[in-house]
């Protein structure tokens, strides 16, 4: 998973109740885009190329994972919902809402549809005047110069001022990073991995993903199941006590807490879907061994996905030794996840049913999912 980038997005309005709808845009863009990290103050300016009622304008960073192109539609699509109505007429008239991609960072494109950094930002005070706010050190990556500089320098002599009332950032402060460490477990394909990641860069975490691709015996565990099942067990007993022993025993001073995209006790869980009894009986013994000198998640999530989607996610993502799996192999690991999770005593947990989003691709998708772990984590605080 590509990891965010920072957008610097210029909002206007001159049409209607001017600081609603920037607050509505601003609103909108947290809800399907990204995070907002920083707004500037908003700037009152007259209408700029054409004779219109004065504007109100901002920027505001915001990080996305979402590529170029497909934000500056997530864009226009807001701009429309908000009432404006594009015409074909040339030149610049009265709009209820404009938002435009003014930089990414250090990126450059050219592209029918978007020009980034913006062609025309460096003559503009409308929009250097907000950026500078909250961008002042970014370097134009064409111009090679600061964008305070650029700021400094501009002969635009347009007249603008502070307005008197400030955006309010939609961004919301998660309570469940109070949690040293979090876990995250699934079935084959739910999805835990793309989650662990997205909250480990959006929340500052430390994350700690499972090594199941160098598992030399995982293809051929699924070539042939009960040649190989103790063998890939005990590999995968190992490596995770080792790494979780590890990466929880570091104290990282740049993290606010650890996220995983498993947790050891998913050994014992496919343990016993796997092994034979007698094989079941001594892997326990060594699992009880080992688990008590681990430290245990704070919070476990659980993403259930029904067996249908999860046979589509295991399809999509292509890994070879896996398009054999079977659905009742499935069903009986949610099974036996299902029954561990109503044995936790100690434990906050949170079954989280994902069988009808798309938290990678859907924002709202994703941001129903941190309310449902704040909701936990408060409940389990009182």
């Amino acid at each position: 998973m590509n990891p965010p980038k920072l957008y610097y997005i210029a909002l206007g309005s001159n049409d209607g109740n001017r600081m609603k709808l920037l607050q509505q845009a601003i609103d909108t863009v947290y809800a399907e885009i990204g995070e907002v990290q920083a707004i500037s103050k908003v700037y009152e300016t007259p209408a700029w190329g054409f004779q219109g009622n004065a504007f109100l304008n901002a920027c505001a960073a915001v990080s996305s994972r979402f590529p170029a192109e497909e934000v500056l539609q997530k864009l226009l699509a807001i701009e429309t919902n908000l009432g404006r109505v594009r015409t074909s007429t040339k030149g610049y008239s009265n709009r209820k809402i404009d938002l435009d991609i003014v930089m990414i960072q250090d990126e450059i494109i050219t592209t029918v549809a978007l020009k980034v950094p913006h062609p025309e930002m460096q003559n503009r005070t409308f929009v250097l005047f907000p950026l500078a706010d909250i961008a002042g050190k970014e370097i134009h990556p064409i111009l090679k110069t600061s964008v305070l500089d650029l700021k400094e320098r501009i002969k635009d002599d347009s007249f603008i001022e502070p307005y008197s009332e400030m955006l309010a950032s939609p961004s919301k402060k998660y309570s469940f990073t109070d949690c040293n460490y979090i876990a995250v477990e699934g079935n084959i394909g739910a999805g835990k991995t793309s989650l662990s990641t997205m909250i480990s860069q959006d929340f500052n975490a430390k994350l700690i993903l499972e090594r199941f691709k160098d598992n030399p015996f995982l293809p051929k565990f699924y070539e042939d199941k009960h040649r190989y099942a103790f063998p890939l067990e005990m590999s995968f007993l190992a490596d995770r006590y080792q790494q979780l022993s590890d990466d929880l025993a570091q104290y990282d001073l740049f993290t606010d807490f650890v996220v995983s995209d498993y947790d050891v006790f998913k050994s014992l869980i496919f343990a016993k879907i796997t092994l034979q009894e007698d094989e079941y009986a001594l892997y326990e013994k060594l699992f009880r061994i080992m688990y008590r000198e681990l430290i245990k998640p704070d919070l476990y999530i659980y993403l259930y996905q029904n067996t249908g989607r999860l046979l589509e996610n295991i399809k999509s993502r292509g890994r070879d030794y896996e398009q054999n799996i079977q659905p009742d192999y499935l069903i009986e690991i949610n099974k036996s996840y299902l029954s561990f999770m109503k044995s936790q005593s100690n434990v906050k947990v949170k079954i989280i049913d994902i069988s009808e989003l798309d938290f990678v691709n859907n924002r709202s998708d994703y941001l129903s999912i941190l309310e449902q772990i704040e909701e936990t984590v408060l409940l389990g605080s009182k």
